[in-house]
């Protein structure tokens, strides 16, 4: 197979100075992509340190003989939001692709958590998503080409103790993303979550002494893939961890019908309604609300005949 490249185009990875984004934005760069690399320096807190990782990395990017610039605008308000997507119009021209993998991290169990520290962790991840999405698909869109990739997290499929909006934020980017899928697929604007598994700062706290090699470098191909044009994937989810790739997806079983329930009837027949029939998914695009909707109405009127 030839090399995928990316020659021509225009790339923005916010959260781009370090760990999963620096490792993106190498790997694009070493094959022809232009990049905006945002990321303010701050600590995992989001709170404002010296650290200049967004500039440092462009600098090292353009030593290497790629373009880049750097951006140090917060994804957190609107404000910056466009401010991003504004640096890759004004320097490079467009936006093809969007990686949002800015984030940061305040812990605590549901029964203490401050306000304050929910509301930096969703200005953070699921507002900045939303910031520079809202941005950049218009452009995507007038253009009529696109890839946006949200990083979610195996906390956002499964959740995770004491850490409750990060886990909250991670799975709303399944809505998210899936709407720009949705919206998208007729203008070749395609979107996905990565679900990732690295050693990051992000495993700050957590003891990592028993885990395999787990590089933010084994993550950037599949997400590189996911950015590139003759890539058809779009409204799913994929895993990478240490070398392990797979799609995640929503499952539902076939269930069971009768026309009326009881309080009784659905204690009686629990577990049929867990377990029974088929393993269904209904990917999101081209509409699987509507699919789903239909399977349902089918098996209420086979019922409703019997």
């Amino acid at each position: 197979m030839p090399d995928l490249r990316f020659d021509g185009r225009v790339a923005v990875i916010t959260g781009g100075g370090r760990g999963l984004g620096r490792a993106h934005a190498l790997l694009l760069a070493s094959r022809g992509c232009k990049v905006v690399v945002n990321d303010p320096g701050v600590s995992m807190a989001g709170d404002a340190t010296a650290e200049g990782p967004a500039q440092a990395l462009a600098a090292e990017i353009r030593a290497l003989g790629g373009e880049a610039i750097a951006s140090t605008d917060s994804v957190a308000t609107p404000e910056g939001g466009k401010a991003i997507v504004d640096a890759a119009l004004d320097v490079f021209g467009r936006i093809d692709i969007l990686i949002h993998s800015a984030g940061n991290v305040r812990r605590g169990s549901l029964s203490e958590l401050a306000y304050e520290d929910f509301t930096a962790v969703l200005d953070v991840h699921l507002k900045g998503a939303y910031h520079v999405v809202r941005e950049a698909f218009p452009r995507m869109m007038a253009q009529g080409y696109g890839r946006i990739v949200l990083t979610g997290s195996i906390n956002g499929l499964y959740g995770k103790a004491d850490n409750a909006t990060y886990a909250m934020c991670k799975a709303a980017f399944m809505g998210l993303s899936n709407t720009a899928a949705i919206e998208g697929q007729h203008a070749d604007v395609r979107s996905n979550v990565i679900v990732p598994a690295a050693v990051t700062r992000m495993s700050e706290g957590i003891d990592t002494s028993r885990f395999p090699p787990m590089e933010p470098e084994q993550v950037a191909p599949m997400v590189a893939y996911l950015c590139h044009e003759t890539s058809m994937a779009t409204g799913e989810m994929y895993v990478a961890m240490g070398g392990r790739l797979a799609r995640a997806r929503v499952t539902e079983n076939g269930g069971v019908y009768r026309p009326q329930w009881s309080v009784e009837d659905v204690a009686a027949q629990i577990a049929a309604i867990r377990d029974s029939g088929e393993a269904l998914a209904f990917p999101p695009v081209p509409d699987g609300q509507l699919e789903h909707l239909l399977h349902g109405f089918a098996m209420i009127r086979k019922g409703a005949s019997a």
